[in-house]
């Protein structure tokens, strides 16, 4: 599996920004898609941004992301720190919730489905207060 940590959550007011992370170890896996996911409270884990990580011509590539985001939203890895990145920006109430970043090592299959999704990080909290 991949060894996720993600970090940056904080409170913030509507309207504000926030960059979360997520360090990620690897192993043997060389290709992977990696995503956001997040969870307000009483919902459903939604996913936010999928993007493929494979050292080659697409890396980087976002394969998904969530209506919701609006342009508001940028998902982004530095391979030489092993570093998954979510900037946020114009955040709104309802963004507010759990923080997921995961990998699934099929990157044929890279998609906002969770189910394939098998290492997740703790997550990390976005408190958005208006």
């Amino acid at each position: 599996q991949v060894q996720l940590v993600e970090s940056g959550g904080d409170s913030v007011q509507a309207g504000g920004s926030l960059t979360l992370s997520c360090t990620y170890s690897t192993g043997k896996y060389a290709t992977f898609c990696l995503a956001w996911f997040r969870q307000a409270p009483g919902k459903a884990r939604e996913a936010v941004a999928v993007i493929i990580s494979d050292g080659g011509t697409r890396d980087g590539t976002t394969r998904y992301e969530a209506e919701f985001v609006g342009g508001r939203f940028t998902i982004s890895k530095d391979n030489a720190k092993n570093t998954l990145y979510l900037q946020m920006s114009n955040l709104k109430p309802e963004g507010s919730g759990m923080y997921y970043c995961a990998a699934d090592r099929w990157i044929g299959r890279c998609s906002e489905n969770e189910d394939w999704f098998d290492s997740w990080g703790q997550g990390t909290r976005v408190t958005v207060s208006s």
